[in-house]
């Protein structure tokens, strides 16, 4: 028996409110949620529906009881698991996982590393047709690598069998990291007030090559990146909102650990999201148990 479980993961930019309390981009982040399981159909036009969905940047929606939350949720009938609210910065950048009832069973959730992460951390342990997993969510910090490899060693341990943890395991979110498949920038076409945030800085205070410590400590500790074993490569999450960042990079990431089987990896890129948001949607749909 195949079970196939149906991913997603935003970044929706300061919850969807622009200066002035302006929420359109908000109101149109829920159509486009809600067309994410479109892409996850398999090639009989099977599915439709997200499982999960990880969304980061809930810029106020701890507000009057997370009432934009919920609205996200009801509008995708899915429920929202404990958000997880940053506690470095300005304490508003928070995320959350939703999860659609009926199909996921929820058996724990918490907040990992509280205090550790420049935003958070959520770890879950669900099962999708008596299939157990971990889902990890987080996003992780804009600042610079080495604040990224410090929190990217907090998810280590799920890449492999731990004691107390399921066989297997999706990380989902805005790592701020480039794909290994990034071909290296033109740094030139970055203003250098940029360039501490995506590349390695040496002692003496010179800049190398882009950080990918992050990512790769995580690849090198037994997750796996979708798009080493999908057929199409999916498109760039980034470098279409801001006119000092116009390089299209893939920021946003699911990566696998254990028996689950990749299928179809995407990003979502049409006018409406690239107006919705500075990062791109992303949707994975994979795998667990016989081959088909």
């Amino acid at each position: 028996m195949t079970t196939v479980v149906r991913f997603g993961s935003w970044n929706l930019c300061n919850g969807g409110i622009d200066p002035g309390g302006n929420e359109t981009r908000r109101k149109s982040q829920i159509t486009i949620a809600a067309q994410l399981g479109d892409q996850a159909k398999d090639k009989d036009g099977n599915g439709g529906e997200l499982d999960l969905l990880a969304v980061q940047e809930l810029t106020h929606w701890d507000e009057r009881g997370w009432w934009r939350l919920h609205e996200l949720a009801d509008s995708l009938g899915m429920v929202p698991l404990d958000p997880v609210t940053s506690h470095i910065g300005n304490g508003r950048n928070h995320l959350a996982v939703l999860y659609r009832p009926g199909r996921v069973r929820v058996l724990s959730c918490q907040d990992v590393g509280r205090g550790a992460f420049h935003h958070g951390l959520a770890r879950a342990h669900l099962a999708v047709e008596g299939q157990e997993f971990t889902v990890l969510a987080t996003h992780l910090a804009w600042s610079d690598g080495d604040t990224r490899l410090r929190e990217a060693r907090w998810m280590t341990d799920n890449a492999g069998t731990f004691p107390g943890q399921p066989p297997r395991a999706v990380l989902l979110g805005d790592l701020n990291c480039l794909a290994q498949q990034d071909p290296e920038p033109d740094w030139t076409a970055v203003p250098p007030n940029m360039h501490p945030r995506y590349r390695t800085v040496h002692a003496d205070g010179t800049f190398g090559p882009a950080d990918r410590r992050a990512l790769r400590v995580l690849l090198n500790s037994g997750w796996t990146d979708p798009q080493t074993t999908v057929r199409h490569p999916r498109k760039a999450t980034v470098g279409y909102w801001y006119k000092n960042e116009p390089t299209p990079l893939h920021l946003d990431h699911a990566l696998t650990a254990g028996g689950f089987r990749p299928l179809t990896y995407l990003t979502h890129d049409t006018p409406e999201a690239r107006a919705a948001s500075d990062h791109l949607p992303i949707t994975l749909t994979a795998a667990i148990g016989a081959t088909a």
